[in-house]
């Protein structure tokens, strides 16, 4: 066959058409594979193959198209189709190749643009002003010194979170990492910062050697080092010196005022300060395991500071806070504890004004002290301006908004805390509690989950994801499944002010309650040494479990134990809304009925939904509780309809009121069960 023929012939039997056509859809194809299949984390090695494929394909299609014809029967050889038909002259082919070929310009050029995209994307991801300062190692000969190399990094970090111009990252959250980690760029995606600073203290005697190191974590690479070998007398100018160093090296800009910050010490009494060191370092314990002896110690060590140093503002504002988070969260203070609270509060603030932590203990006085949201909220604002990376700042607004019934600003608030403290699982799980609050199930599910995989015992993130789930969707069998990997401590029945029966019981023996599985709830109460206010909790517990469980002869024991003691406390303290509650459940389990409901519309009044969305809400709930118990129904009834239509999630529920033991008195009440048909309110 001469050249000409064969050419004719290529063009008859449609040869170049298709060659043409496989070209342009192969080109489709491998652009697919190359813009596409990276997006879907589909491996290189596959779109590699693709590509092979194409390639080994071409020659085979041209074969094919000269042996074979497409015709109105089918395929056929093409001796055979040209026996019977004129071959196609359809213009098909001609729209493939055009389709195709606008298909792959555009997925080029489309390509093209994303994948710079995301090439920037991936270099400012990270912030390059950005830091997490990590626990410094202890390499003194005395492991009892770790409170001095915690006490270093800290002031280190505090310093560097009054530049505004960098991002810094809170010690809750770089506090879960060993001093040096091994992968730090998982570190710095999980923390959302480009540096890393890693450090070690050896103290001996009156000397003290810091050694520090800047690492851009992105590319795991030293920035610089160095040793600090000093007097303890100029451990101050260490501090102020290693946050020069690293605000030179990020290029932060510093205004006049921060630059001062940087330079000045707390105190200039090295004694003092490392009382104060001791007494952070206790704070810390204590706000963990929520023992007054705890909280007591670090008052010890805070004071011992101040006394040597009158004029110590920092040791003021956060003796402040340690007593204020003793009143709030262990044993309500009296009116002249409080005063002498805001006495403190008063003088840190006199001496240092400038100072963001006095502001955030004057800010924690009007919030834990007397719910004064708005002054709160000035105090929190002001240390921000003064230390825009003020991480407890962020943290307590956003927890005040919830007070003042402020959902979405709440919600945005610890959102945003979070981004600053991304690793602190209190926020975590304070932001699952707030979506359960606002019943959007899922996502308080998600952060819970989140918030233990931080830290598997944070209790509140363990509080978060079992409401999550029993007022969502009422499983109980998977609340039981959830429970059972928490470790059987106390931490789960730590007191709360929190109105309704779970508040009495205890979380664990909650669940048990809402299985109807009376006995291990007693015995998550049996045995155990328990200090005065644990045993008032042991005994009232005790009769509140055997009450519900219709037992009220084998409550009675426990019940008057349990009346004599808190009746004595209220006495002394006679607004504490915890023993309070107990001593509600208790009047109820001594079939004082009258006893336990006015006292229940007391700790209404106390503190009204007005005065507090969170609580308040909460205290209503306690009180339908009661009034379901003691025969108000209809006023009960009217209670709960009322908090379905609002967000109070973390009370009621109508998958919660369906299983819940608490209710049985009322249960088949016409106005209880047409409850359970209504749509509840659910989002801020």
């Amino acid at each position: 066959m001469n050249p000409r023929n064969f050419l004719s012939e290529l063009k008859r039997r449609n040869v170049y058409k298709v060659a043409v056509a496989y070209a342009v859809v192969g080109w489709l194809i491998a652009q697919i594979a190359t813009q596409i299949f990276p997006f879907l984390e589909i491996p290189n090695w596959v779109v590699r193959l693709v590509i092979v494929l194409i390639a080994i394909g071409f020659p085979i299609a041209l074969v094919i198209a000269w042996a074979f014809e497409a015709t109105p029967e089918g395929i056929k050889r093409t001796e055979v189709a040209d026996a019977k038909h004129e071959h196609s002259r359809g213009k098909t082919w001609i729209y493939v190749v055009i389709i195709g070929a606008a298909i792959s310009v555009t997925l080029f050029f489309v390509g093209r643009y994303t994948a710079g995209n995301n090439s920037s994307a991936a270099r400012t991801e990270l912030p390059a002003k950005s830091i997490a300062v990590m626990p410094f190692e202890n390499l003194s000969d005395d492991k009892g010194a770790a409170y001095f190399a915690d006490g270093i990094q800290d002031e280190i970090l505090t310093k560097l979170a009054s530049i505004a111009d960098l991002k810094v990252i809170s010690r809750t959250s770089t506090a879960k990492y060993k001093s040096k980690p091994e992968d730090l760029k998982t570190v710095s995606q999980q923390l959302g910062v480009a540096t890393v600073l890693e450090g070690s203290v050896q103290k001996a005697a009156d000397k003290v050697r810091v050694n520090v190191q800047l690492i851009d974590a992105r590319a795991d690479s030293h920035l610089w080092a160095k040793t600090y070998d000093r007097d303890i007398k100029d451990v101050f100018a260490v501090e102020s010196e290693v946050a020069q160093e690293i605000a030179d090296s990020l290029q932060a800009k510093l205004s006049s005022a921060e630059a001062s910050t940087l330079a000045t010490a707390p105190t200039k009494d090295t004694a003092a300060y490392d009382l104060f060191l001791k007494g952070e370092f206790q704070l810390r314990a204590a706000n963990v395991s929520l023992r007054p002896e705890s909280f007591d110690q670090a008052i010890a060590w805070y004071q011992q500071a101040i006394a040597r140093d009158p004029n110590f503002a920092l040791a003021m504002a956060r003796l402040a806070e340690c007593r204020l988070n003793q009143h709030w969260f262990v044993e309500t203070f009296n009116e002249s504890e409080l005063a002498e609270v805001k006495r403190t509060t008063e003088r840190a603030l006199a001496l240092a004004p400038d100072l963001a932590e006095t502001h955030v203990s004057h800010g924690l006085f009007f919030y834990y002290g007397y719910r004064q949201y708005e002054q709160a909220l000035a105090e929190f604002g002001r240390a921000l301006q003064l230390q825009p990376n003020n991480a407890q700042a962020v943290e307590y607004s956003g927890y005040v908004y919830r007070r003042q019934g402020q959902w979405q600003r709440g919600l945005d608030t610890l959102k945003k805390s979070l981004e600053q403290d991304p690793r602190n699982a209190s926020v975590a799980g304070n932001l699952s509690q707030t979506y359960c609050i606002l019943r959007m199930w899922q996502d308080g599910e998600r952060r819970g989950g989140y918030a233990l995989s931080i830290d598997p015992s944070e209790v509140i993130g363990w509080r978060a994801l079992l409401l999550a789930i029993l007022n969502g969707s009422g499983d109980i069998k998977r609340a039981q499944g959830v429970l059972a990997t928490f470790p059987f401590t106390n931490d789960l029945i730590s007191s709360s002010a929190s109105g309704i029966v779970p508040t009495v019981i205890g979380d664990r023996a909650y669940v048990s309650v809402i299985a109807r599985d009376f006995e291990a709830a007693l015995k998550v109460w049996d045995g155990g040494a328990y200090i005065a206010a644990d045993q008032r909790r042991r005994l009232s517990a005790k009769a509140t479990i055997r009450a519900l469980a219709g037992d009220f002869t084998g409550a009675q024991a426990d019940a008057d134990k349990a009346r004599q003691l808190l009746e004595e406390r209220l006495r002394e303290r006679p607004n504490e809304r915890v023993s309070m509650r107990e001593l509600i459940w208790v009047y109820l389990a001594l079939k004082r009925d009258a006893d336990a409901l006015k006292l229940a519309r007391q700790a209404v009044d106390l503190l009204p939904p007005e005065r507090d969305a969170l609580l308040g809400n909460s205290n209503l709930a306690g009180l339908a509780e009661i009034e379901a118990r003691t025969g108000a129904a209809s006023d009960a009834i009217a209670i709960l309809r009322r908090l379905l239509t609002i967000p109070a999630g973390e009370t009621v529920s109508i998958a919660r009121l369906k299983i819940d033991p608490v209710w049985d008195p009322i249960r088949k009440d016409p106005g209880f069960q047409q409850l359970l048909t209504l749509t509840e309110h659910v989002g801020p």
